[in-house]
């Protein structure tokens, strides 16, 4: 069975949020992990004990886990008709993004990639992906398109970002490795039409995260059984 009908036919759809709430709830369990309460732990702390409980995941829990996420990412990507959507390629026990991807290559989404800016540093570029396209090893040992400028789009072009994070709260901050690449790119897109989404297992959650002055904070974020959204 396709990944785009299994996706169609054998999970729940996501029901547009129409009431002014923080927290849609996609399953109908009313029981929850509890949220990690990382009062007065350093970032990094913070950073170690969430990457380990992802990783601690089974991988037939990690499959699990990432269709359900995908089937609501999917329909928030068809709820806000976007077509130009940047994604990223999983590792270090993230939710995998290539049923997603591979989804939305069916029903003819573009799909993209970040690059690290080989310029300007501390930066990103996105490049279209396709099963075609060329990879190629970053500094981090990560997958990503050989670099191409006739495959640039900018982060204002696109419709969504999808991006990775270690840890957030509900109040949309995001805490990512470190490298300050996605809040670099987010910063620059308050006025554009770009939507950022955050993509996480509900084990990333924390209680509050502390903040600095240059962090961005996602709009949305998609968990298996969550959406948290945040006042416009």
């Amino acid at each position: 069975m396709s990944i785009t009908r299994f996706m169609t036919e054998h999970l729940p759809h996501a029901k547009p949020d129409t009431k002014p709430t923080q927290i849609t709830t996609f399953s109908h369990s009313t029981e929850h992990e509890a949220v990690f309460d990382c009062c007065d732990m350093s970032r990094d702390s913070i950073r170690r004990h969430i990457r380990q409980e992802r990783n601690s995941l089974s991988r037939e829990e990690q499959l699990q886990l990432s269709l359900i996420a995908s089937r609501h990412l999917l329909s928030e990507i068809q709820q806000t008709s976007a077509q130009h959507v940047a994604l990223y390629l999983s590792n270090d026990g993230e939710l995998d993004t290539k049923p997603i991807i591979e989804a939305l290559w069916k029903i003819g989404v573009k799909t993209y990639l970040p690059v690290i800016h080989p310029f300007s540093k501390g930066n990103l570029l996105f490049l279209r992906y396709d099963s075609h396209t060329d990879m190629v090893s970053n500094r981090y040992g990560i997958k990503e398109p050989k670099l191409d400028v006739t495959s640039v789009m900018t982060a204002a072009q696109l419709d969504m970002i999808v991006t990775p994070l270690v840890a957030f709260d509900d109040k949309g901050n995001r805490m990512g490795m470190g490298g300050g690449y996605y809040d670099r790119t987010l910063s620059n897109l308050s006025h554009s039409k770009t939507l950022a989404v955050g993509f996480a297992h509900d084990c990333q959650q924390a209680s509050e995260l502390p903040v600095q002055y240059w962090d961005i904070p996602l709009p949305v974020i998609i968990t298996p059984t969550r959406r948290f959204t945040q006042p416009e």
